[in-house]
């Protein structure tokens, strides 16, 4: 499952800037992102809108990963997931 739409809305990035960015039509960027995408065509998202690749696509796997954060100034900030270790 993708979480472009998602990414989008937390960068504040709407559909028709991503496409601007891309160089496509937004009905360009509406067939990659609601068809099958290849990996060059999520790369590419990816770099337009400043993320890893990785932020797109929803972990499949619920409860195998949970979060890493780090503490700065007595707050904690989210860093990314690491996978939980097996008993």
């Amino acid at each position: 499952m993708l979480r472009i739409q998602e990414v989008l809305k937390e960068k504040n990035i709407s559909q028709i800037e991503l496409a601007e960015r891309m160089k496509l039509s937004k009905e360009g960027l509406n067939k990659k992102i609601n068809g099958n995408p290849t990996i060059k065509s999520l790369r590419t998202i990816a770099e337009a809108i400043d993320v890893d690749v990785r932020e797109l696509i929803e972990p499949t796997k619920a409860g195998d990963n949970e979060e890493l954060y780090i503490k700065r100034d007595g707050s904690f900030i989210p860093i990314g997931e690491i996978q939980k270790l097996k008993p």
